[in-house]
């Protein structure tokens, strides 16, 4: 009788992707990432028809972001999420907005998913933290394919170098996406968006009263930094505008956001989940100290 395979260990403390995803500066990176993946018209019509983005954003964002620090800080709860994930997506599917069948574990579609995560932090991470070197960006991909281990995507399934992962990627943003109608709701300014619904009472009863008159520029803000933040040539895949002006100001609020969220103390720079990873982390390198100094 054959020995269960074990499951899959997140990227291991230390690493590039333990530094990006944590930080406070990775929640202006993954609505870039979320708007690549929507691009893709399969991905696109799975999350217009089954997903409860438009009546409970705040929820299904927070959702989200936990279940992604899970994959990255969770320890043993890594390969626990993404079995759930893939039992949440058993029976997603349907037809697209050209009339093909597709279901949401298809590895073509669920890839996808998965690859765009690579492509926008490092291109975000030029702007908000700084460029990688060459070892650091191959890192972060040996890292984001053990990711997508944890999701249960098989090694067939994704490109296994980065040398594989760009043809790849180029011959998706060429072949596929476009500006469905999800890209379009997400990058559109005008769309009512109920009030946040999480926090303390006293703050929820303040953005409500307040939320008419925050919406318009916390939209614009929304937009500004999922197209900036975007890699260029999935931009112009998917035909988003951008202009040199755009660009310039991107540079400018990026200067001050690689000024500022250095100094911060760690209970506002990082994630819950990957702050409580950092106190492990330094808490179990204390005990190997202690016990290599008691030999």
């Amino acid at each position: 009788m054959s020995k269960p395979a074990a499951d899959p260990l997140p990227p291991a403390p230390g690493g590039v992707l333990w530094s990006l995803a944590g930080d406070v500066r990775a929640l202006l990176m993954l609505p870039a990432a979320l708007t690549m993946q929507v691009a893709h018209p399969a991905v696109g019509a799975g999350v217009d028809e089954h997903s409860v983005f438009r009546t409970d954003p705040w929820g299904r964002g927070e959702r989200s972001l936990r279940s992604l620090q899970l994959w990255i800080y969770g320890g043993d709860q890594a390969a626990e999420e993404g079995r759930r994930l893939r039992e949440l997506h058993r029976t997603i599917q349907g037809t697209d907005a050209h009339g093909r069948r597709y279901h949401a574990l298809s590895p073509a579609y669920y890839s996808w998913v998965h690859a765009t995560g690579f492509p926008v932090y490092r291109h975000a991470a030029r702007y908000l933290v700084r460029p990688l070197t060459d070892a650091e960006e191959r890192q972060l991909y040996t890292e984001w394919l053990q990711v997508g281990r944890i999701l249960g995507i098989r090694d067939r399934d994704m490109p296994q170098t980065v040398e594989e992962f760009w043809p790849y990627y180029r011959k998706v943003l060429a072949d596929e996406l476009e500006a469905t109608v999800v890209v379009r709701e997400l990058v559109a300014v005008d769309q009512p968006v109920p009030a946040p619904d999480r926090g303390p009472l006293p703050l929820r009863l303040l953005l409500r009263v307040l939320w008419p008159a925050l919406l318009p520029p916390l939209a614009r803000f929304r937009r500004f930094m999922t197209i900036g933040l975007m890699p260029p040539d999935a931009r112009e895949a998917i035909g988003l505008e951008w202009s040199d002006e755009q660009e310039r100001r991107l540079r400018r609020l990026a200067r001050v956001v690689r000024a500022v969220v250095p100094v911060l103390p760690e209970r506002l720079r990082y994630l819950p989940l990957a702050r409580a990873a950092r106190r492990r982390e330094r808490e179990a390198e204390r005990l190997r100290r202690s016990d290599r100094r008691a030999r």
